[in-house]
């Protein structure tokens, strides 16, 4: 419920001012809405303003809603189940995701490394019965902690690892992470801010890999768990082998101490983003596409969005390219599979592949476009002065 001194004043005197706003959090949430729902709260005692915090804050988030337990969704699903269906492609209330991790399923999966340079899936967990990230208290964290590490110290062969609390990190293990790319500081970008994920840092925080580095955990970033399987090259069959050898693995050894995933028939696995809802799995490439990314005709944006990819910088989201390295990854999560999510990626990659190829001996790709997309005419770009080959540059995987 809202706060006792909340509770004096009328709802509908503490509906948000949402003027400037564009997420979708202000395109659903009415005044009625708001009014029916502000007091009502879930088990763990979260609230509507805290689901809508992210989105109140920040006029320019797309989605602006956060879930602070499992019940979030069903509680105030009038609010969340129109975003999520705007959000997700058309996924209705009514609808069912479906799971799928049949490796036998997948079809090709190396690409071509003459611009594909890292191959990487993640997904997210959290575990049923403790709060997300946005409500999760330190008691909580802390048990959160000891249960992953307890299951990821009972693998074996090339599974095991070592773990890392970035409470007690020494300075020669986090230099060593920090060189390896794979440490996560304390949060401070507006999402996690103003969504209350970054309280309490780094305790109850960590990472854990495998001796190879390729299998990594994180335990409570944004949700309580980030599972990744990643390596340098394009063999996105491999990637996608041992994430579901090591996610299966994981899953098993906390059955066995009585905990399992939070997850739905309806909405998959539940996570703290209605964004990564469903497999929460992002399958993505660091992949060098300098021509395409440069010529006038084409615009690869609507190119990635048609073939249902998602473009960013090499560095992640709001980050630019560098030498022409961009981060291409599946755009859908929900209400597709994994096996389908993962496919997406390598069709779509070799197809960009094929393109640039094509660019590179000065040859138009109109052929090539998904469908809806189309070259752009009247242009002035000269594409004879370009270079044929486009300079390599070092990327590490991005996490």
């Amino acid at each position: 419920m809202a706060s006792l001194y909340q509770q004096k004043i009328p709802a509908g005197e503490d509906f948000p001012n949402f003027e400037g706003h564009n997420s979708l959090l202000s395109k659903h949430l009415t005044k009625d809405l708001y009014v029916k729902l502000r007091d009502v709260t879930t088990e763990s005692g979260f609230t509507l303003d805290r689901v809508i915090q992210n989105g109140v804050d920040n006029a320019d988030f797309h989605l602006g809603v956060l879930a602070g337990d499992e019940q979030t969704y069903e509680v105030f699903k009038e609010v969340l189940d129109p975003i999520i269906q705007e959000y997700h492609n058309g996924f209705k209330p009514t609808d069912n995701h479906v799971t799928d991790m049949t490796i036998s399923k997948l079809e090709g999966g190396k690409l071509n490394e003459k611009y594909v340079i890292s191959s990487r899936i993640r997904t997210g967990r959290n575990i049923r019965g403790y709060a997300l990230s946005p409500f999760i208290c330190r008691a909580e964290r802390r048990q959160v902690e000891k249960i992953a590490q307890s299951a990821l110290g009972l693998f074996k062969d090339k599974l095991e690892g070592k773990y890392y609390s970035l409470q007690t990190l020494g300075e020669a293990d986090k230099q060593q992470l920090i060189d390896d790319h794979f440490l996560f500081e304390r949060p401070i970008s507006r999402h996690f801010t103003s969504g209350g994920m970054a309280r309490d840092f780094p305790d109850g925080r960590g990472i854990w890999h495998t001796a190879d580095k390729k299998f990594l955990v994180w335990v409570n970033e944004e949700d309580q768990l980030r599972i990744i399987s990643m390596r340098q090259g394009g063999d996105m069959k491999a990637t996608f082998e041992l994430f579901c050898e090591g996610l299966n693995a994981f899953e098993k050894n906390m059955a066995a101490e009585g905990k399992v995933f939070m997850k739905s028939d309806h909405l998959g696995f539940i996570l703290t983003c209605p964004s990564n809802l469903g497999t929460g799995v992002r399958c993505s490439v660091h992949a060098r596409f300098p021509l395409l990314a440069d010529d006038k005709r084409y615009d690869l944006d609507k190119i990635c969005k048609a073939l249902r990819l998602q473009k960013r910088g090499t560095s992640g989201e709001f980050t630019d390219a560098v030498g022409g390295v961009y981060d291409i990854s599946n755009l859908d999560r929900l209400g597709t599979t994994e096996v389908q999510q993962v496919q997406c990626v390598i069709d779509g990659v070799n197809k960009l592949s094929d393109m640039e190829e094509l660019l590179e001996k000065g040859e138009k790709i109109d052929h090539l476009l998904p469908m809806g997309v189309t070259a752009m005419e009247n242009t002035n770009t000269n594409n004879s002065s370009r270079s044929p080959k486009a300079k390599k540059t070092s990327v590490c995987v991005a996490l």
